[in-house]
């Protein structure tokens, strides 16, 4: 089995060398990564300066990698078309540092490179250890084989892919997997306003996730099951439309 492993992270990160590490138990791995960081960048594309593709050597694994100075979708799309030359059987991105829960979904790099290779219709997986703080990634990995195996065996409709989300907690007190629709992730955002040696201003962004609500930990969610300590997964579907609403919609233009 051939397995693409990217990521949003950056092609040094732990997360990746983890994912890189457990997927190997499994197949043959190549990864390609964007060269720095490229979180929150969602699906962007790299279509106004050329793209360059750079063998690396990551540490503790030995895997063919590559560094490319694009995004995490850039990534997948270049992975899958040059250096894979189309034989992949399985794109998994992460681990990533961080949730990606709810309506992150919209945003997240991580997510959207699986979405990148869901949209090449080839089984696709994204997962995310829920912290920012814990460096160890190591039980994220095993959920990342187990998840792996499972889409390899049932398989997925067309257009469907896997969001995974695993808590920052030991392994033993992890109480089992959830599979669960998206909540939705509410930030406090600020608009920070500084100037810079000129005297110009500019605006950083901050903000940090709002605590889920009494209400909100009694539904059916991924914010949900990763606050009682369950690996939540959540397929998502490409497909946009809500078919419910066109009836309704054509109404409005009847007559015209």
């Amino acid at each position: 089995m051939r397995i693409l492993v990217t990521n949003d992270d950056g092609i040094f990160s732990k997360g990746i060398i983890q994912l890189a590490k457990s997927m190997s138990r499994i197949g043959q791995v190549v990864v390609a990564a964007p060269d720095e960081e490229r979180s929150a960048i969602g699906h962007a594309i790299t279509l106004h300066k050329p793209l360059r593709i750079e063998p690396v050597k990551l540490p503790d694994v030995d895997v063919e990698a590559y560094s490319i100075n694009g995004t995490p979708a850039d990534c997948v799309k270049i992975g899958v078309d040059v250096i894979m030359k189309r034989k992949v059987d399985l794109v998994i991105s992460g681990i990533n540092r961080g949730p990606n829960l709810g309506t992150d979904v919209i945003y997240s790099g991580t997510v959207s490179a699986a979405i990148e290779g869901c949209i090449l219709n080839i089984p696709s997986v994204a997962i995310s250890l829920v912290s920012y703080k814990s460096d160890d990634f190591s039980y994220a990995g095993e959920v990342a084989v187990e998840v792996a195996q499972k889409l390899l065996e049932h398989g997925l409709p067309e257009g469907v892919l896997l969001n995974v989300n695993v808590p920052a907690v030991p392994k033993g007190e992890i109480k089992g997997i959830k599979v669960v629709r998206l909540g939705i992730r509410r930030y406090a955002e600020t608009y920070i306003k500084r100037l810079d040696p000129r005297g110009k201003p500019y605006y950083w962004l901050t903000g940090e996730a709002i605590d889920a609500t009494q209400e909100d930990m009694q539904l059916d969610t991924d914010i949900a099951a990763v606050n009682q300590n369950y690996v939540a997964i959540t397929p998502i579907h490409l497909d946009l439309t809500f078919y419910s609403l066109m009836d309704t919609v054509t109404g409005w233009f009847k007559g015209q």
